[in-house]
């Protein structure tokens, strides 16, 4: 069975970008599914001074760690229109390892925000940004108004429900061809 990695492009604790990847993920049918967390990999910030200090083993072991699926699912946060920092930062080291970070794989791409705009921007730049880094295929959503769309752990808005779960079913599709 084919297994996809989940996470968020985040490291709050309380992270809804977290809760829709996981979400995401549960919607699969046929797909094996885990769930990580960016909090679990300390960095440096990148430099390229820094890098001269060799590849951080929190960066190798995320690096390592794509290998082992056959597609992705992240929703990203979105801080001051551009991707968190934290994303950003191991994105970078993963990059320095593999410059194929999404190792030519399918990558479910989504974003959420409390606001109406539901992170439109961040993932108008990874749309643009991550085929460039080995997203075979990028698959996008957003979900806008977070706290009024997303209930109980679903998605209470049909027409949001049934567009997320459309976009579910055709990663999938992608990922077990």
């Amino acid at each position: 069975m084919k297994k996809i990695l989940a996470f968020a492009g985040s490291t709050s604790s309380t992270s809804i970008n977290k809760k829709l990847a996981t979400f995401a993920a549960e919607n699969l049918k046929n797909t094996a599914f885990d769930v990580i967390d960016l909090r679990d990999f300390t960095l440096p910030i990148y430099s390229s001074d820094e890098e001269q200090n060799g590849i951080p083993e929190d960066a190798q072991k995320f690096s390592d760690l794509l290998d082992n699926y056959d597609g992705f699912i992240l929703s990203l946060a979105e801080h001051n229109g551009s991707y968190a920092a934290a994303f950003k930062n191991i994105f970078d080291w993963s990059s320095r390892i593999e410059k194929s970070v999404f190792r030519d794989k399918p990558l479910l791409l989504m974003a959420t925000s409390p606001g109406g705009m539901g992170g439109k921007f961040v993932l108008a730049a990874g749309v643009q940004r991550f085929p460039r880094q080995g997203a075979k295929e990028v698959i996008s959503f957003s979900l806008p108004n977070f706290y009024d769309n997303f209930k109980d752990g679903t998605i209470v808005n049909d027409e949001l429900s049934a567009s997320l779960k459309e976009r579910v079913r055709e990663f999938e599709n992608s990922v077990n061809q």
